[in-house]
């Protein structure tokens, strides 16, 4: 299925190399960087008043009942408060791929390959991918179906990339029992370091049948000589635990 989708990609996306579109170029392999240096306060400001900051990314994770500066509506903090991370470690989730709320900030890495009307974004994690057009198209209506990758729409503004995604399935928000539910929406804003080195990103988000205030992410990756590997997990791996829980 994920060929199949990179060749209509490709056959719907014109050939002009990105060189002559005067964007920056995106193109090739990044890995996640950790520490992930300073943040540029430009991109910070560009978030809408009153979001939160979510301090979980790469291979931090918040522990139960901890959601950062994140504002849960009642009835979802309740359901967070019900979560054991054993709950994650059976058949029928152990290899449930997350959304891109949470895939993002993950500690994989992805390959860009930037097109003049459509980029493609491959994650190692979960073997995802995302197609984001940038041709001007409108998002579709309600009844369009919703995936872990969404429907992505992307533009420049100047040298940032904002991509803007719906059509997003329920999944996590943070690993710790705050899930999203499909009506929740996201935009995106990456920029090149000077050097071109590194790539950096904003991730903003709202779903207001969850949060009662907008959350965001600082997130950053290196650029690396490397390749996108298969994720394959394998749900064998819940049963192992199961077992040595019960030793």
């Amino acid at each position: 299925m994920r060929s199949l989708l990179l060749a209509a990609a490709l056959a719907v996306s014109c050939s002009v190399p990105v060189a002559a579109q005067d964007h920056p170029d995106l193109t090739g392999f990044w890995a996640p960087q950790y520490g992930q240096g300073e943040r540029p306060q430009d991109m910070l400001d560009k978030l809408p008043e009153g979001t939160a900051m979510v301090e979980d990314t790469g291979i931090e994770e918040f522990p139960k009942g901890e959601f950062g500066a994140l504002r849960l509506t009642p009835d979802a903090l309740a359901k967070a408060l019900e979560w054991e991370a054993q709950d994650e470690m059976t058949l029928g989730r152990v290899c449930l791929a997350p959304s891109i709320v949470y895939s993002l900030q993950g500690p994989f890495p992805f390959e860009i390959i930037q097109m003049q009307d459509v980029i493609i974004i491959r994650y190692e994690y979960f073997d995802q991918t995302r197609l984001v057009y940038m041709d001007g198209r409108e998002h579709p209506g309600e009844d369009y179906p919703h995936t872990k990758m969404g429907y992505s729409t992307g533009h420049w503004e100047g040298d940032e990339l904002v991509i803007e995604t719906t059509h997003i399935a329920a999944s996590t928000i943070t690993n710790n029992g705050l899930d999203h539910t499909d009506e929740i929406v996201t935009r995106e804003r990456y920029r090149l370091s000077q050097d071109g080195s590194r790539l950096m990103a904003t991730q903003w988000f709202s779903d207001r049948n969850v949060l009662e205030n907008d959350g965001a992410r600082f997130i950053s990756w290196e650029r690396r000589d490397d390749h996108v590997y298969p994720y394959e997990c394998d749900p064998s791996f819940a049963v192992e635990y199961q077992q040595i829980g019960q030793d």
